[in-house]
């Protein structure tokens, strides 16, 4: 299969990005956008109407004026809070699942590290929302775990009893099958095949993806779109395709991010902030006892909330400068209406990673002519 594109076309590309980005930043918040017709973001949120609007020197960008809802509860039962912050969109959530396959995505980095993963009762909470819907039939939890054997991280984890509990399997993503997709390199400016699970492109397929507050050590965060984009590549034997999606730096890894939510996007982001991760995320920071969850159908609204309660810039978060300028979702906080626990009573200031300056690098023009 010949996956190499022209490498003047990405290189265009990346440089209008870049520049894209440098602008926003200079300029204050990014230009804003909503999830664009035909694409797999469009389907995890409301239909928005929008007009198109001169976006800088790189020309247009996607401006609307709708508003997002995302949900925000507070409290000491880790599961409750994310039941109730899915039960927020009962309705819109019950008629997009219909007959799909609902998977339940966890985030397993590390699995010896506890902090680094999805909790269980965060998960419980999913579940249990799924079973007040009438949904859990059609449920899997699934992940392709970056570092051990899928199923061994989830007993491991504790999940098991969650799963028998609710009676839902449990898929190692890895044996269910893919599809490459090309990814973009920094070093060498040049595509590259990157084997992804075929069930999470499905588009009768239903994510939701269940994710954490993290710091991370090149993309600045870790919340729902990154839970999906890096657990959707695939592992066979010692080759781990996880490492492609990474784009080789800073760059790299904010264009891939961007780019794939066109296919990858969750369709419900939960985002678990009961205990979050600070400093060297996403598996070797320390914890934050934060007692929040966030939940939407707008996946870009609920990182923006997420970002918003650890304290993050979003004009340092290139994944989501460029997801609001090419209409992923809304990314502009003073149109997204938060409703639960009051925002600026939950926001806690997160320590970045101590690689943020190299983490920054992508907002400058690419090192490569």
């Amino acid at each position: 299969m010949a996956l190499e594109h022209s490498r003047r076309d990405f290189l265009k590309v990346t440089l209008a990005s870049s520049a894209a980005a440098v602008a926003a930043a200079k300029w204050g918040r990014p230009v804003l956008g909503a999830p664009a017709a035909g694409t797999r973001g469009a389907a995890s949120g409301p239909a928005r109407a929008g007009t198109m609007a001169r976006g800088g020197p790189t020309g247009p960008n996607v401006v609307v004026t709708a508003r997002s809802r995302v949900a925000l509860t507070a409290g000491e039962d880790r599961a409750d809070i994310a039941f109730k912050a899915l039960k927020t969109f009962e309705k819109e959530i019950a008629a997009a699942i219909g007959n799909k396959r609902v998977v339940l995505k966890p985030n397993n980095v590390v699995v010896a590290k506890t902090l680094a993963c999805s909790d269980p009762k965060n998960l419980e909470g999913a579940l249990e929302f799924l079973k007040s819907i009438g949904k859990l039939a059609n449920t899997v939890i699934a992940e392709s775990g970056a570092t051990v054997p899928t199923l061994e991280g989830f007993a491991t984890l504790g999940y098991n009893p969650v799963a028998e509990k609710y009676g839902v399997k449990m898929l190692d993503l890895d044996n269910e099958g893919y599809e490459v997709l090309p990814c973009f390199d920094q070093n060498d400016l040049r595509p590259h095949p990157c084997r992804f699970s075929k069930l999470l492109l499905d588009p009768n397929t239903f994510i939701i993806s269940a994710a954490k507050l993290k710091t991370h050590n090149l993309a600045i965060c870790t919340l729902s779109l990154k839970n999906i984009i890096l657990g959707a590549p695939l592992k066979f034997g010692r080759v781990n395709d996880k490492s492609i999606v990474h784009g080789g730096g800073a760059y790299g890894i904010h264009y891939n991010l961007a780019s794939l939510a066109t296919r990858l996007a969750p369709h419900v982001a939960l985002i678990d902030g009961y205990q979050g991760m600070e400093g060297d995320g996403p598996s070797n920071g320390t914890p934050v006892e934060h007692r929040v969850c966030v939940a939407s159908m707008d996946w870009l609204a609920a990182d923006r909330v997420g970002m918003e309660l650890m304290g993050v810039d979003p004009t340092n978060v290139g994944y989501g400068v460029f997801g609001s300028q090419n209409g992923m979702g809304q990314y502009n906080l003073d149109l997204i209406d938060v409703v639960g626990a009051p925002l600026k009573d939950n926001i806690k200031k997160y320590k970045q990673s101590p690689l943020i300056d190299r983490e920054l690098q992508w907002m400058q023009p690419s090192p490569r002519p």
